[in-house]
């Protein structure tokens, strides 16, 4: 493959992955979930559904323990998350879900498929089930984090 050829198909991924995102975040916002940010969506995604600690959600994210801290104190006072205590350790907190924020994983999943049911359409479905299995050869392992 060519340069150009690389960087067409970088720019289109890049592209789809953009919209997915901005789908997925307006998709929640119409089923009436405000104040979310797509970072907190990849935050949910490790909360669900057993929870985690401070630490693990900073390590998820790739971000520093202040930052998950900070985002964290913000999913809770929305009333998308709870503090409890953590049930193998005193001295930490377990950060879960709240059903508040299970709904809006939920809602969340919904926009996702209505926005790959987009792609089917153009694609049709044999072709939308073969991308995904490239993408699912070619993606890395482990969290999905955010492009911060």
């Amino acid at each position: 493959m060519h340069s150009s050829e690389a960087m067409a198909l970088s720019a289109a991924l890049l592209a789809a992955a953009g919209e997915l995102t901005q789908r997925v975040n307006e998709g929640v916002a119409a089923r009436g979930f405000e104040g979310v940010r797509p970072a907190h969506g990849f935050a949910f995604a490790r909360l669900a559904p057993d929870g985690a600690t401070v630490t693990e959600l900073a390590a998820h994210l790739g971000v520093t323990k202040q930052a998950a801290s900070q985002l964290v104190d913000e999913i809770v006072r929305k009333g998308y998350a709870e503090r409890r205590p953590h049930p193998g350790d005193a001295r930490a907190r377990l950060i879960v879900l709240t059903a508040r924020g299970l709904a809006c994983t939920r809602a969340a999943e919904e926009s996702a498929a209505e926005a790959v049911r987009g792609w089917t359409a153009v694609l049709g479905e044999d072709e939308a089930r073969a991308l995904g299995e490239r993408l699912t050869r070619i993606a890395p392992r482990g969290p999905i984090r955010p492009a911060w």
